[in-house]
């Protein structure tokens, strides 16, 4: 329906205009604000066009103005240039809002979209004067976190000979809302409106035979304080959904409870979760640029309930389908502090359209957290040390957490696997260099009948005793990292692109400096628990207690450039490998293309 962003003019039916109004070429844009001008109850048919040619001209951060049925045509002199004025919190906005984060990550992932809500107001609201006696929502331009560098618009062009004039009247419009790019451009999404035009004036028939337009349907109730909470992990467009309806409700103050500690540790890969500071950061400058004049209050949640049962101003608290047991859970604990209650406003899921089987069917941060298995978490360190053949990768991760099956999909793809278990085995072998330094340091009793080291015997020598194991590492260690070189060698010898080094103490042992990037693999504590009793014949006492002296699973993925997890099915493993070895391929690319040509 949207004009085609690559074919500018006639054809496309998108025209952009600089500041000074002469034509542009249709560059991209780091951050835009788009203006909506459709009425509420017809703007969710426009969304997806609209949405999809927005990202053909901004490519990180999106601001949504929302102005039903504002003239940008009706410009000229004599003060003609059109203000923006306040909008009712009507059900149709909430709606509307909901449609956009939604379509927005179906259509357009990548960018960081972001509805304000500044020209957002209850009618008994006090009124905003601006100097000179102007009453509106915008006294001053506000400050965004970003400033647009960019203005689009869905307003509908009558004929060609007008772009020129709207698109000057667009960016006074948004100059005088938000601080914008001294260069601001101005760019308008002409839509080819035939089908949607029909499908619009359906909608008007059918709301006229409901009794009229929805606009003018009775305003949302709206409340003093209101609360929310959530994890806020990855903010995601189901996260500002909420967050913006909850901005809408609130007319003074908005708690929000951000999950933090205790509240963490049945999460899906809560290691991959965002820092607390992070998060909380993320959401302050969102709630920043939505609603600036709102009192934000985010408090740490380390149990279900946080301060939503202990604030006596708190009136509403905005769940979702799956959350309402939680908000009237949260009214029972309230009662029984001797509380009202809170209304509980209650929002819809949206759902994920591009959720596989493992992943849940709405948007949600542990589906999020899911599709960064295999990508590149974090860039590798300087490895400029290294050759630049075979590129090593270390492997590592807790016991039981799969990390060796993993190993094994990557030798049948090609890499060459170095087992560092088995090479540890080497090192007590009769008569080497560490067979000699082990007895030396922890005596020749520990000698089997055939001259062989008791293993389980240098065990209890050691058990329990940090300076005793130390000494041991201290001898075994150096000797295992020089049969990797020798394997290392030999895969360059054979002509091996990649090689895997499996090795539990990859990080203990001081071995980075010998790869190129570090795999982690991941599994929940119970699982692996599960795992190392069923394969080791072990309690799960002991379980527990192996993997609580081996490094923290935590510490592992912070220093990860890859993370992988076997907690699925073995199929599900087998893509993630198969996505984190594609990703590979492309990286030996990149980095032997910067080798060849370093300028």
């Amino acid at each position: 329906m949207f004009g085609n962003m690559e074919n500018i003019g006639e054809a496309a039916g998108v025209c952009r205009q600089t500041r000074d109004g002469s034509a542009g070429d249709m560059s991209m844009f780091s951050t835009g604000v788009l203006v909506l001008t459709a009425p509420l109850h017809t703007l969710p048919l426009r969304i997806t066009p609209v949405l999809s040619s927005a990202a053909r001209v901004v490519k990180h951060t999106l601001y949504v103005h929302l102005h039903p049925g504002l003239n940008l045509s009706a410009c000229g002199g004599g003060g003609n240039q059109p203000r923006p004025v306040f909008i009712p919190p009507v059900p149709d906005l909430s709606k509307a809002i909901s449609r956009l984060y939604s379509n927005a990550a179906d259509v357009c992932g990548h960018l960081d979209v972001r509805v304000l809500l500044t020209n957002v107001r209850a009618a008994q609201a006090p009124d905003v004067q601006a100097p000179g006696g102007i009453v509106g929502p915008f006294p001053a331009p506000q400050l965004l976190s970003h400033a647009p560098e960019v203005v689009l618009t869905d307003y509908p062009l009558q004929d060609a000979e007008q772009s020129s004039r709207v698109g000057q009247c667009l960016q006074r419009y948004a100059g005088h809302c938000y601080v914008c790019s001294p260069a601001l451009a101005s760019v308008l999404l002409q839509p080819q409106l035939e089908e949607l035009q029909a499908a619009e004036e359906e909608e008007e028939e059918e709301e006229e035979g409901r009794g009229g337009p929805s606009r003018g349907a009775e305003p949302l109730e709206t409340y003093n304080d209101v609360v929310v909470g959530g994890t806020f992990d990855r903010l995601h467009s189901a996260h500002k959904t909420l967050l913006n309806i909850s901005c809408m409700l609130a007319k003074r103050r908005f708690v929000i409870g951000v999950c933090d500690q205790e509240m963490l540790k049945r999460k899906v890969l809560k290691e991959l979760i965002e820092p607390y500071p992070v998060r909380v950061e993320r959401l302050t400058e969102f709630l920043r640029d939505v609603r600036p004049s709102l009192q934000v209050e985010i408090v740490a949640l380390d149990d279900p309930f946080g301060v939503s049962v202990v604030d006596r101003q708190l009136q509403c608290i905005v769940v979702s389908e799956e959350t309402r047991r939680g908000g009237e859970a949260v009214n029972a604990k309230r009662l029984e502090n001797g509380l009202p209650g809170l209304v509980l406003h209650e929002i819809q899921l949206l759902k994920d359209a591009h959720h596989t089987e493992t992943e849940e069917e709405k948007i949600s941060s542990s589906s999020l957290r899911s599709r960064l298995l295999g990508t590149l978490l974090a860039p590798p360190k300087d490895a400029s040390h290294l050759p630049a053949l075979p590129f090593v990768i270390g492997l590592t991760g807790c016991s039981g957490s799969g990390k060796s099956s993993i190993a094994g999909r990557l030798e049948a793809l090609g890499a060459a696997r170095i087992d560092c278990d088995g090479l540890g085995h080497l090192v007590y072998q009769t008569g080497s260099a560490g067979y000699h330094r082990v007895l030396q340091e922890f005596g020749s009793d520990l000698l089997n009948e055939d001259k062989s080291i008791n293993r389980r015997e240098l065990g209890r020598k050691v058990f329990g005793s940090k300076e005793r194991l130390k000494a041991l590492t201290d001898i075994v260690w150096p000797e295992i990292a020089l049969l990797i070189k020798e394997q290392i060698q030999q895969a360059r010898d054979q002509g091996k692109e990649v090689c895997v080094m499996d090795a539990a103490v990859l990080l203990e042992a001081g071995w980075t400096d010998m790869v190129h990037e570090v795999w982690v693999t991941l599994l929940p504590e119970e699982e692996a628990v599960s795992r190392i009793t069923e394969r080791d014949g072990v309690s799960r006492e002991d379980a527990l207690r192996r993997l609580r002296s081996q490094h923290p699973t935590g510490q592992q993925v912070e220093r990860a450039n890859v993370v992988l997890s076997t907690l699925w099915e073995p199929a599900v493993t087998q893509r993630q490998v198969l996505k984190a070895w594609n990703l590979l391929q492309e990286r030996i690319v990149q980095r032997r293309a910067a080798h060849q040509d370093p300028h």
